[in-house]
């Protein structure tokens, strides 16, 4: 009989699902209902780490993303993307730098305990981290400081966060600034733009999403990659169209001509991107896309 494309896709419907069906596996290596919590990457002489340390669907995207669009514009965007107008995924995803001789995490999750259940997963533990280094102040990027009974997660670590960013924060009279970082204030050392954490570890003014939030460019190799932060916080309703407003942005046009900034840069020189909220594992690369739109190219096979 000629096996026809309708006949084998109906022979294939009728395997067994479990045999149909690819086995997920664990950071372990083992079969799990969850997602990988950490991936590897090579650039030069760096390992990078993404590590996932959380992750929860939301609904209502549009409360958070394209404020200033009408609502047909966002659902015509979200369909022409495969995107649900229900509900959005959001990913939580803090990096390691090893550089050799340091071992450098950017950002430290939602709480201590996800976060270094990631990084024994990793290979790390918390007592390996050489540097912590805070893009911004955000709950969800500082959580991870301190545990549930108030000690240093990373208490052999040096701190770095960016001048005009903890400046900002400390005049406020916010709970998680005042319990989990002014705390480690003299331990801390404070950077501006262009200012190297370590050498290939360069400090990137992206201001906007919070008043000194800061991305980071790893160079090593002769290759380069950004680490984004909350640049952008949704490879299609941020990365795609820069000038839909965020909520958690809290300048919304300083957010909007950062994002546009640093795309046109991304693109124009093809660097890969980290972001800290990009489905995991949160690498991507951008390409222009009309006039004043980008789209996000995600990670395959490139820096392994």
């Amino acid at each position: 009989m000629k096996l026809s494309r309708r006949n084998a896709l109906l022979a294939g419907a009728s395997l067994p699902f479990a045999a149909a069906t690819p086995t997920l596996l664990s950071a372990a290596g083992h079969s799990a209902t969850s997602m990988p919590t950490h991936r590897d990457f090579t650039l030069g002489d760096f390992k990078v780490t993404t590590l996932l340390v959380g992750s929860r669907s939301v609904e209502g995207p549009q409360n958070i993303f394209g404020m200033n669009v009408d609502a047909e514009t966002f659902a015509e965007v979200s369909a022409a993307n495969f995107l649900s107008t229900d509900a959005a995924q959001f990913f939580f995803t803090p990096t390691v730098v090893n550089t050799g001789t340091d071992v450098i995490l950017f950002d430290t999750g939602l709480n201590a305990e996800g976060t270094t259940k990631a990084l024994t997963a990793a290979g790390y533990a918390a007592s390996d981290i050489t540097h912590v280094v805070l893009t911004h102040m955000h709950g969800d990027h500082i959580g991870g400081l301190t545990d549930a009974d108030g000690a240093e997660t990373f208490a052999g670590a040096a701190y770095v966060a960016g001048q005009v960013e903890f400046d900002a924060w400390a005049k406020q009279e916010n709970e998680g600034f005042e319990g989990k970082v002014r705390p480690l204030a003299e331990k801390m050392t404070f950077l501006d733009a262009g200012q190297d954490v370590r050498s290939g570890v360069t400090a990137v003014e992206a201001f906007g999403h919070t008043p000194g939030h800061m991305g980071y460019m790893l160079e090593s190799g002769g290759s380069q990659l950004l680490l984004m932060a909350d640049t952008a916080n949704h490879y299609v309703w941020s990365v795609g169209y820069p000038e839909w407003e965020v909520k958690f942005d809290m300048d919304k046009a300083a957010a909007a001509a950062t994002r546009k900034k640093i795309m046109d840069m991304a693109s124009a020189d093809r660097f890969p991107l980290i972001g800290y909220h990009m489905p995991f594992p949160g690498m991507g690369f951008i390409e222009t896309r009309g006039e004043g739109g980008y789209r996000y190219v995600p990670h395959s096979y490139q820096l392994i």
